[in-house]
Parts: structure tokens; sequence; C-alpha cells
């Protein structure tokens, strides 16, 4: 009986907890796009583009992503996320020039202060305002 009071009692709680997700994409917040334009002015590989799919979790932004049309372009694959609260941009690239780069943009102080991770070269580089601060090859 004990294991079906307990079941029962897990059933419930997740239930109560469960969110609705959805989606939208839709033109890019003033403060999502101040800080994309603020990523870009120091690190142009970094798209800017005013369309975002927001995804919302009970009617709260919880991820923002940028979808790209890449025919045409040097990227097999590039994937831009932008995390709530507009401070940290995510990204995610793969070209035959550069191989497979990765990592993430914050601002911090007004300050660009990038992190990226190469997989082709095995080199991390750590960016501040545009210019390389820590360079690792691993």
């Amino acid at each position: 009986m004990k294991k079906y009071l307990l079941l029962l009692a897990v059933l419930c709680t997740s239930i109560t907890f469960a969110q609705t997700i959805t989606s939208k994409q839709e033109e890019a917040s003033v403060a999502q796009y101040e800080l994309l334009k603020k990523v870009n002015e120091y690190y142009p590989d970094i798209t800017l583009s005013k369309s975002v799919t927001n995804f919302y979790a009970d009617g709260n932004i919880i991820d923002s992503q940028q979808d790209f049309d890449l025919r045409g372009t040097k990227f097999s694959s590039y994937k831009l996320g932008i995390e709530p609260g507009n401070k940290k941009v995510k990204f995610d690239y793969v070209s035959t020039e550069t191989g497979h780069v990765y990592g993430d943009v914050t601002i911090f102080n007004g300050n660009a202060l990038r992190t990226t991770f190469n997989e082709k070269t095995n080199q991390i580089d750590v960016s501040l305002n545009g210019k390389s601060v820590y360079l690792k090859k691993l």
C-alpha cells in the first residue's frame, strides 16, 4: 500500500510542476538586438540578425535562438543562442575553413568577454573586446 501511495504522490507532484513550452519566431527585442549588436561590434563572425526564435515556458522566455539560411555560405552548421537576461550569446558553427568552433560571449561591465573552443586546431582562446588575452593549444 505504501508503494501505491508513494507512486501517487510522485505522479501528482510531477503533474503540478509541468510547464507548457512554446516557441515563436519573432523580431528580436530591443535588449536582445542591443546584445547582438554589441557582440557583433567586437566579433563580426557572430552574425547580426533581427529575427529570433524565442522559447517560452509559462509566458517567460527561457531560451532564444537564431536560424540561418546557410546556402552560399562557408558554414555547414551555424547555431546562435541568447540566454535569458540578455548578457550571454552562445555560438556553435562548423566550416571547412575553421572546423568545429563553439563558445560564448558574455557582456560584463560593458566589456565583451569571449571564450572560444576550436576542435580543428585544439585551441582555447579567451578574448576581451576583440583582442586575445589568453590562447592555449591543448
